[in-house]
C-alpha cells in the first residue's frame, strides 16, 4: 500500500494528497505534519523499516470536506485520492487514482465558495514592454483577458480582482521583491507556471484548438499577446487540476482598463466599497448597503459592476433608463423580484454539472429555474423601456432542456446519487420494467409473513433483513418443532432461529437484483442529463447574464423607491454639481439623529478647489465620501442619495483619507500617507476626483502645514492633473489659498457656540474658519475636567509662542518662527522678576504719584532686559 501511495505522490509532489484507506482519508510524511497543525488532528505514525516510522494523521471519509476547506483556507492544494474498484471485487490491492486536485481558485463545491461573489483563479505574465492577465471563475465559466503596462498598473488589476490563486511563470513567482508586493495587492496562494506545461502547443493553438477557432479575432484578443499567453496558462493549469471545468469556458472577453473607471486600493479602502474600516468586514459597506440583490447571479453581478464603474455616459444612460423604469413601475418591479427569487444559480448548477458533480436535486433546481425563464423574458419584453426591451430580445428560454429534465427528473428527489428515486416513472422503459419486477418481488415477501404463519400455525413468526443473510425466516424457541421440513436453518440466536427457503432465497435475489440495477442505471441516466446540461453551458450562461443583470436594475430600483434615491443626469462635462446630497452608508446607519444634506459644485473652471476646515466629529469626512460615492454611484447605474445631480465623469476616484503605522512593511504612518499622496499626484487627470482628508497630519506641524499647502497649490496649478478636489483640513492657514489660488474656494462646517460649548450643525456653509474646537471636542468625548482646562492653558502659551499668522502665497517662502530654548514656555509657567515684584505690590496703599513712579520704574527694567542678548529672549518677551 505505502508503495501505491508514494507512486501516486511522486506525481502529486506540490499538493497534500489525502490517500482514502476505508473509512479514512489518510496523510502521510511531511503532508500529514503540515495538516495536522492546521486541521488540529493528532499526529501518529507507523512503522516502514527497523526503526523507521512514518508520520500520519487521517479524517473520517464523511467529514473531509470541512477539513479539505481548511487546508484550502490556508492557501495550500489538495488532492483526494480515491479508490477507484470494488474491495469486494479487487484481486489483491485495491486500484487507486487521484480523483481531484483542489486549489483555491479552481474549486467548484459550493461548500468552498460564497455564493455572492467570484471565485477567480488570475494568470499574469510580465515582459519587458507590459504585462498581460487572464481571469477565470471555474465555477461560473467566466474567462476575461486584458493587458497593459506597468508594475503598478498590474498590481492594482490583481488587486482589484481578488483572485482566490494567482498563477505565475516560476521566474516571477521566485521574485520575492515581486512576491512581497503581490502578498500586499491581494494576499491569496501564488502557484508557479512551468513553461513545459505548454508542452508543443503554443498559448495562441491551446486558446484557439479549446474554442473551435482559426483565431482569436472574434474575441478581440488576437493582437495581445501577453494576453493571449496568461490565458493559456490558465487554461493549461485547469487541464491539469480541474480538467471537468474546461467544459464550463465556452467564451472569452476582453476588456481594457480605459473603458472603466480605475479604483485604487486605497480609495476602495477608503471608499469602503466591499469593507469596512472598522473590522474589515461586509457590514456598513456600500456593498453591504446596495446589495438587496435576490439571486447569487445579481450579487457577483452588483460586486463587478460596483468596482469597475462605467466612463461612457451614454452606457450609464441605458443603466439608468432601465432603473428609473422599475422604479416607475413598482408592479413590475415586485413581479419581477418574484420571479428572479425562484431562479437558482445557474451559473454554479452548471458548472456542477459540467464537472459530473451535480446530483438530481441540483438538476431539478435547474429545471425549475428554467422553467421561470420564459415569464422573465416575457415580463421584460412587455415594457416600454427600450433596454428592457433590449435586455429580452433574443433572449433564450432553453425551452428543450427544461423539458428534457422535467420529463427525467422526479419531483423531489433525493440528495444521494445511489438512493434510488433519481428518475420520473416513464421516462426510461427498462427502468420502470425493473421497478416493476421489484415491486412485485417486495409484494411476495410482504406477503410471505402472513402466509407462512397460516401455514405453519406459528403465529410469532416474522419475516426479516440484514446485509449478512438477506431476507429470512425467525422462529422463537417454544415453536421450533412446528418448523417446516423445507425450512432451511441459517442463525441460531439465544431465543430462536432464523430459516430460509428456496422460494424466499428466489425472490430476493429478483428484488436485491433489479434493486442494483435500478441504482445503477439510474445513475447512468443522470450522468447522461448532467453531459447534456454541460453541453448547454454558453446558452445558461447566457441565460444567467440576463437574470443578474435584471437582478441588480431591480434592486436599484428598490432602493431607489425606499430611501428616496433619484437619477443622476451623467454627461461628458467637468462639473460635479449634488443637491442635497446624502452619505448612503451613514444615512442609514446613524440612529437618532437626522442626516443633514449638504450641496456640492466641482468643476475645472471656478470650484476646482475646495479647502473645508472645520473641527473633528464635525462631519468633514463624511461630506468628503459622500461625493464620492454619489459619483461612483451614478458611474455604475445607480440612483443617488440626494435631491439633484448632475455628474461629470470621472476616470479615477483618488482618496488620501487617514493612516496607521504599515508594521509589515516598516512604513510609518507619516511615509503611508505620502505613498498615497505621490500615487495621486502622479496619476491624477483633469477628469479625475481626488478627495484628500488631512494631508501631513503625520509629521509636524510646520512640516505638515508646508506639504500641505505645496500639495493643494500643485493639484490647482499643474497644467498635467488640474483635478477636482476636496481638501479637508484643519490648517485653517489654508483659507489663505483662496486669495492666490484663482479656482480654489473656503467652505467649513457650520458650528453653533454656546458658551463653551458647540453644537455640530453639519452644514457646509461658504467661507474658512481660524478656529479647530479641538479642545471642545475633547470635551464632548468626556475627557476629564481638570485637562480640559489645563489643555486650555497650555494652548494660550502655544498661541502666544508659535503663532503663525497669515502664511505668504508659496510655501517655500514659510520660515517658521525659531523653536524655543526650553519646552517649559509651553507646559509651564517660568519664574520672572518683574512679574514676581509686580505681584508684591500693593496697589490700593499706593498713591497715584506712587504707582506712575513705580509703573516708570518697571518699564525701564523690562526695555533694559528686553535688549539683553540672551537665550531667554524670547520667553520673557511672550511673557
Amino acid at each position: 500500500m505505502l508503495a501505491q501511495y508514494q507512486a501516486i505522490k511522486r506525481e502529486h509532489a506540490d499538493v497534500i494528497l489525502l490517500f482514502r484507506l476505508g473509512d479514512f482519508y489518510e496523510m502521510f510524511g511531511a503532508d500529514a505534519e503540515l495538516a495536522a497543525g492546521i486541521l488540529n488532528l493528532t499526529l501518529t505514525s507507523r512503522e516502514v523499516g527497523k526503526g523507521r516510522r512514518l508520520p500520519m494523521c487521517g479524517v473520517p471519509y464523511h467529514a473531509v470536506e470541512r477539513y479539505v476547506a481548511r487546508l484550502l483556507a490556508a492557501g495550500h492544494k489538495a488532492a483526494i485520492c480515491e479508490q477507484v474498484e470494488d474491495p469486494k471485487t479487487a484481486r489483491g490491492l485495491v486500484r487507486r487514482e487521484v480523483t481531484r486536485v483542489l486549489t483555491p481558485g479552481t474549486v467548484v463545491e459550493d461548500y468552498l465558495l460564497d455564493e455572492r461573489r467570484n471565485n477567480y483563479l488570475a494568470a499574469a505574465v510580465i515582459a519587458e514592454d507590459g504585462w498581460g492577465v487572464a481571469a477565470v471563475d471555474c465555477s461560473t465559466g467566466e474567462f476575461a483577458v486584458t493587458q497593459g503596462t506597468g508594475e503598478e498598473a498590474l498590481l492594482e488589476e490583481l488587486s482589484r480582482i481578488a483572485p482566490a490563486e494567482v498563477l505565475l511563470p516560476a521566474e516571477a513567482a521566485q521574485d520575492a521583491a515581486f512576491a512581497e508586493l503581490l502578498g500586499q495587492a491581494c494576499g491569496c496562494r501564488v502557484s508557479e507556471f512551468a513553461e513545459d506545461d505548454f508542452e508543443l502547443d503554443t498559448p495562441h493553438e491551446i486558446l484557439t484548438r479549446h474554442f473551435g477557432t482559426t483565431s482569436l479575432r472574434g474575441f478581440g484578443c488576437e493582437e495581445l499577446p501577453l494576453a493571449i499567453h496568461a490565458a493559456g496558462m490558465a487554461l493549461c493549469y485547469l487541464r491539469k487540476n480541474q480538467k471537468s471545468a474546461l467544459e464550463q469556458i465556452r467564451s472569452l472577453t476582453t476588456y481594457s482598463l480605459s473603458q472603466s473607471m480605475i479604483l485604487d486600493a486605497a480609495t476602495r479602502r477608503n471608499l469602503e466599497l466591499t469593507q469596512s474600516l472598522r473590522d474589515g468586514g461586509r457590514t456598513h459597506s456600500l456593498l453591504w448597503l446596495l446589495d438587496e440583490t435576490v439571486t447569487s447571479m445579481g450579487a457577483r453581478q452588483l460586486r463587478r459592476w460596483l468596482l469597475s464603474p462605467l466612463l461612457d455616459p451614454a452606457a450609464i444612460e441605458q443603466r439608468l433608463e432601465a432603473v428609473a423604469e422599475l422604479r416607475r413601475d413598482a408592479l413590475l418591479r415586485a413581479s419581477l423580484r418574484d420571479l428572479l427569487r425562484a431562479i437558482s444559480d445557474l451559473e454554479r448548477l452548471t458548472s456542477r454539472a459540467a464537472a459530473g458533480t451535480a446530483n438530481a436535486r441540483e438538476l431539478a433546481a435547474l429545471r425549475d429555474s428554467l422553467a421561470r425563464l420564459p415569464q422573465l423574458i416575457a415580463l421584460l419584453a412587455a415594457t416600454d423601456c427600450a433596454p428592457l426591451r433590449a435586455l429580452a430580445a433574443g433572449a433564450d428560454p432553453l425551452a428543450e432542456l427544461e423539458a428534457a429534465l422535467r420529463a427525467a427528473i422526479a419531483d423531489d428527489p433525493p440528495i444521494g446519487l445511489r438512493d434510488g428515486g433519481l428518475i420520473r416513472p416513464g421516462y426510461h422503459a427498462e427502468l420502470d420494467e425493473l421497478r416493476v419486477a421489484s415491486a412485485e418481488g417486495k409484494d411476495w415477501i410482504a406477503a410471505l409473513e402472513q402466509s407462512e404463519r397460516e401455514r405453519t400455525g406459528i403465529k410469532s413468526l416474522k419475516v426479516g433483513y440484514n446485509q449478512v443473510f438477506g431476507y429470512y425466516l425467525e422462529v422463537t424457541k417454544p415453536n421450533l418443532a412446528a418448523v417446516p421440513a423445507d425450512y432451511i436453518r441459517k442463525q441460531t440466536l439465544a431465543n430462536g432461529e432464523r430459516f430460509i427457503t428456496p422460494a424466499l432465497k428466489e425472490y430476493e435475489a429478483k428484488v436485491l437484483g433489479a434493486h442494483d440495477q435500478i441504482v445503477e442505471l439510474e445513475y447512468e441516466l443522470l450522468c447522461d442529463l448532467r453531459r447534456r446540461v454541460a453541453g448547454e453551458a454558453a446558452r445558461l450562461q447566457a441565460a444567467a447574464a440576463l437574470v443578474a443583470t435584471a437582478d441588480v436594475a431591480a434592486t436599484f430600483a428598490e432602493l431607489a423607491a425606499q430611501r428616496g434615491y433619484i437619477r443622476p443626469e451623467v454627461d461628458d462635462g467637468e462639473a460635479v454639481e449634488i443637491k442635497a446630497g446624502r452619505h448612503p452608508v451613514v444615512e442609514k446607519t446613524q440612529a437618532g439623529e437626522r442626516f443633514v444634506p449638504n450641496d456640492a459644485r466641482l468643476d475645472c473652471s471656478d470650484h476646482q478647489l475646495l479647502i473645508i476646515t472645520g473641527p473633528n466629529m464635525a462631519g468633514k469626512s463624511t461630506y468628503l465620501r459622500q461625493v464620492a460615492l454619489i459619483v461612483l454611484m451614478a458611474q455604475i447605474g445607480c440612483f443617488v442619495p440626494a435631491a439633484a445631480a448632475r455628474i461629470g465623469a470621472v476616470d479615477r476616484i483618488f482618496t488620501r483619507v487617514g493612516a496607521s503605522d504599515d508594521l509589515a512593511t516598516g512604513q510609518s504612518t507619516f511615509m503611508v500617507e505620502m505613498n498615497e499622496t505621490a500615487n495621486i499626484l502622479h496619476n491624477a487627470t483633469r477628469r479625475s476626483l481626488i478627495i484628500l482628508d488631512e494631508i501631513g497630519r503625520g509629521t509636524s506641524t510646520f512640516d505638515g502645514l508646508s506639504i500641505a499647502w505645496a500639495v493643494a497649490e500643485h493639484i490647482h496649478n499643474s497644467p498635467r492633473i488640474g483635478a477636482k478636489a476636496l481638501f479637508a483640513t484643519h490648517y485653517h492657514h489654508l483659507n489663505d489659498l483662496e486669495k492666490t489660488l484663482p479656482r480654489a474656494k473656503n467652505y467649513r462646517v457650520a458650528v453653533k457656540e454656546e458658551g463653551e460649548r458647540i453644537i455640530f450643525l453639519r452644514k457646509i456653509v461658504p467661507g474658512g474658519t481660524d478656529r479647530s474646537y479641538g479642545i471642545q471636542v475633547a470635551r464632548l468625548a468626556g475627557l476629564p475636567h481638570e485637562v480640559v482646562e489645563r489643555a486650555k492653558q497650555v494652548l494660550w502659551s502655544l498661541e502666544q509662542a508659535n503663532s503663525v499668522g497669515s502664511l505668504p502665497p508659496r510655501a517655500p517662502a514659510v520660515k517658521p518662527p525659531p523653536a524655543p530654548q526650553s519646552q517649559l514656555t509651553l507646559f509651564e509657567a517660568v519664574p520672572h522678576p518683574l512679574v514676581d515684584e509686580l505681584m508684591t505690590v500693593d496697589v490700593e496703599s499706593m498713591t497715584p504719584l506712587d504707582a506712575l513712579n513705580k509703573l516708570a520704574e518697571l518699564q525701564a527694567r523690562a526695555r533694559a532686559q528686553e535688549k539683553k542678548p540672551n537665550h531667554g529672549e524670547h520667553r520673557d518677551r511672550n511673557r
